[in-house]
Formats: structure tokens, sequence, C-alpha cells
């Protein structure tokens, strides 16, 4: 039995890391698509969603089954739990990188609005972002974890500039807004995979400590008890 659930678990883990590069992929390929304005990247992108929503099913049903059959405890209770999360938000981020390429796919019908400059910035970071907090994850790695979530700060703060800077151009010339409009809502899905990658980032140090930071927990649980104490 204990054989058969090392193995489960192993293939669990392959599974993840199997979607974890499709989504990779995707979210580079779609990058690419604007950079590159290449539309074949774009439909690779939209290709791979199937696969990668299919991943997001079977780790979830493996998850259960191990769960509802193997009832494990600690630290495999814990790995279990976090790869069921980490699987929806690696599906979130392909989902992402699916809106990138479709948008990529219309701006590629009208002439360029500007030299890309922030968004490959921003591109790179998200990016690195996600390779970082699944590297983390490989390795149980709970400062690079923190790391990546120290991260996204810098990557909200880019998406601040690159709007500011549409919207300008938006209201010196309205033949522009199609076209800012389209760049807007790319530097919004990349604040957004940022914003995943350090949601997985929070699910590596809960594997590893066993503690969790979302929403600064931990604030609020000592706000909490402090009102208790003074009642």
């Amino acid at each position: 039995m204990d054989r058969h659930f090392d193995l489960e678990l192993n293939a669990l883990n392959e599974k993840l890391l199997h979607m974890a590069r499709l989504v990779e992929e995707s979210v580079a390929r779609a990058v690419k698509s604007l950079k590159e304005r290449n539309e074949t990247f774009a439909q690779d992108v939209l290709k791979t969603e199937r696969d990668v929503n299919l991943l997001e099913i079977e780790i979830d049903e493996l998850c259960m089954r191990l769960l509802a059959l193997q009832q494990p405890v600690a630290s495999d209770l814990r790995f279990i739990t976090s790869a069921m999360q980490i699987a929806r938000e690696l599906e979130r981020v392909g989902d992402l990188a699916v809106n990138i390429a479709e948008v990529s796919l219309d701006l590629l019908k009208l002439p360029p609005l500007k030299p890309l400059i922030d968004i490959p910035r921003m591109a790179s970071l998200a990016q690195g972002m996600v390779k970082d907090s699944l590297n983390a994850f490989v390795n149980r790695d709970e400062k690079l974890a923190r790391a990546v979530c120290e991260r996204d700060d810098e990557v909200d703060s880019l998406n601040d500039q690159i709007f500011r800077e549409l919207l300008t151009y938006m209201m010196n010339d309205p033949t522009t807004i199609d076209r800012a409009v389209g760049l807007i809502l790319i530097g919004r899905h990349l604040e957004r995979i940022a914003d995943q990658a350090t949601n997985i980032g929070e699910d590596v140090i809960y594997l590893v400590l066993g503690k969790t930071i979302k929403h600064n927990i931990e604030e609020i649980r000592r706000g909490a008890a402090a009102k208790a104490e003074q009642k």
C-alpha cells in the first residue's frame, strides 16, 4: 500500500510539472506573438489550452482519490492539497496566456502603435515569477517562494506606468484607442499572471512550513486576538 501511495504521489508530481511546462510555454508564445507580430505563436497557445484544462481535471481527480482512499497525514496531506491549489493557479495562468494570444491576434490586424518596451519587460518579470515559483515548489524552497511574492509590487508598478502612457496616447489621438486598449488588456493579463505566481509562492510556503501567509493572515489574527483581550 505504501509503495502504491508513493507511486501515485510521484505521478501527481509529474503531472503538475508537465502542466507547469505547458503553461510556461503558453505565456512565452503569447508574448512572442505580440513582439514578433507572428500569428503562429498565438495559434499554438490556443491549441494548448485543451491540454492544460485536461491536466487540471486529471490532477484534481487524482488528488481527490488520494485524499479519499489513502487518508494522508502531515507533509503528504499538505503536498496533495497544495498540488490541487497550484493546478488551479496554473490553469488560470493558461487562461491568461490564451487571453493575451487572442488580443495579440486582434492587434496583428492593425499597424503597431509604438515600439514595445515596457510590455516585454513586464512579461519577462511575470514569466520569471512563474518559473521561480515552480522551481520553489520542485525544490521546496521557501526563501525563493517568498522572493517571488515580494516581486509582485514591481509588476504592479510597471502595469500602472503602461496604463498611464497608453491613456496619454488615447487622449491625444482617438484613432489609437483600439490599439491602446488592446495593450492595456495585455498589461492587465500579465499583472494577473504575476498574481497567480504569487499565489503559487504562497502555496509553496504553506507546503514547506505548514503556515498560511495569504491576506497577511498572521497580522489579522494578531489584531483579532488583541481586540479580544481588550474586551
